[in-house]
């Protein structure tokens, strides 16, 4: 039998909203969110989309707001979504057999660039002592686990773009081993600093629409140029499928299958078949006990670069003979959000599932005529689903897979 467990709640901020419901809304409208971003004022690349309405005094109270970084704000924000959706009494829960898991791309840049300032100008003895216990990525799951006095393994996974995915993934791989009864998983990022946007803006990475920000994002559209900085969050609780049983949780939808690769290439390009993506997309439908054909939907990791883009519907196509099912990308509407992405992303799989319905891809004017997929775009399709495809994809030719399906 597949190593399967219970997806039992959701929690998740975007800049399509900040709960799953507004999330999925925001999705189903099929518009961009990218707009200019104040903060990157007078930098080559000043777009982003960006969470609005969110207040970390509102999530932990001014003093503690003060203590940690916008990242770790928007972990603890996503988990209690979580927690309370899945109707978890964290008073009455074995805290040892639950863990958490959390993908972060990065640690908080805007945070050491205003340290590094004072230390570069000789006032060492006014760097924070907070700086570090702050920012480095490890305090996203370290705040969840004390918010929530979880007493299971608790940890940070990085591999960049795909981190959030990879923690579901190890998440999954927890509960099935038989060490805990329930993980919070997912990711969370806020990659909208300075030093980030400049980082990528010299790679040539992020789309230079700036003059039409809600043009800038259009995966696998013939004239894609870069991707749009994001920033969000998404926990899912998994759960051990007679765990979830014995306290008459709603199953929401099923983790099935899990597998990550390497594309064991380059440093930020993925390698230009999609050798390894294909391979952790195969890996994990083996890994789910199923084949392509049970697939009906895959929530592509399209970032809109005109390199990752190809290398994934090359892979698509292989692993279909031709004929992939539909397609959709969600950071055409919402953006990159790094090491968040992939949470995010399995968050709107499980949505999709739920709601029989593949929601839009923006942007899509004129599809590259080398990227044979069906895409879904314009209006949400509704569709009979049972299983869907989540592919993440990161800088060092990190590749993770997922497989949801309906219980």
């Amino acid at each position: 039998m597949p190593h399967e467990v219970a997806v039992t709640g959701l929690g998740m901020l975007t800049p399509a909203g900040l709960t799953a419901q507004a999330t999925w809304s925001g999705m189903c409208h099929g518009r961009s969110l990218a707009q200019p971003d104040p903060d990157l004022a007078g930098l080559p690349v000043d777009i982003s989309c960006r969470l609005t309405g969110f207040s970390p005094d509102a999530v932990d109270g001014p003093a503690h707001a003060r203590r940690v970084d916008r990242f770790v704000h928007l972990a603890l924000a996503a988990a209690r979504q979580a927690v309370t959706d899945a109707q978890l009494d964290t008073a009455a829960w074995n805290a040892d057999r639950v863990g958490v898991i959390l993908g972060v791309g990065s640690n908080s840049l805007e945070t050491y660039i205003k340290e590094f300032t004072l230390l570069g100008s000789e006032q060492a003895t006014r760097v924070s002592p907070r700086a570090l216990p702050r920012s480095v990525p490890n305090m996203a799951a370290a705040a969840v686990a004390m918010d929530l006095h979880t007493h299971g393994p608790s940890f940070t996974v990085a591999s960049a773009c795909a981190s959030g995915a990879t923690a579901l993934g190890i998440g999954r791989d927890l509960i099935s081993a038989g060490t805990c009864d329930i993980v919070l998983a997912g990711g969370s990022e806020s990659a909208r600093s300075r030093m980030t946007a400049t980082c990528f803006a010299q790679m040539r990475a992020l789309s230079r629409r700036t003059s039409t920000p809600t043009a800038a994002s259009r995966p696998f559209d013939a004239e894609r140029d870069g991707f749009v900085l994001s920033e969000g969050a998404a926990v899912l609780v998994l759960e051990d499928p007679d765990h979830a049983r014995r306290r008459s949780a709603r199953v929401r939808t099923l983790l099935r299958g899990y597998a990550s690769t390497s594309d064991a290439h380059h440093p930020v390009a993925p390698h230009p078949e999609g050798t390894q993506a294909e391979a952790a997309m195969r890996a994990a439908l083996a890994n789910a006990r199923c084949e392509a054909r049970d697939i009906d939907h895959v929530n592509a990791h399209g970032t809109s670069t005109p390199a990752g883009d190809t290398a994934e519907a090359r892979a698509l196509l292989r692993l279909y003979n031709g004929c992939p099912p539909p397609v959709s990308a969600p950071k055409s509407v919402l953006g990159h959000a790094l090491g968040a992405a992939g949470a995010i992303e399995a968050a709107l799989t499980v949505l999709t599932l739920e709601h029989q319905t593949i929601p839009p891809t923006a942007n899509l004017n004129r599809q590259d005529p080398d990227v044979q997929l069906d895409i879904v775009a314009g209006r949400p399709r509704p569709a009979r689903l049972n299983a869907a495809l989540s592919n993440s994809f990161g800088f060092g030719g990190h590749n993770t897979v997922l497989v949801f399906a309906t219980p």
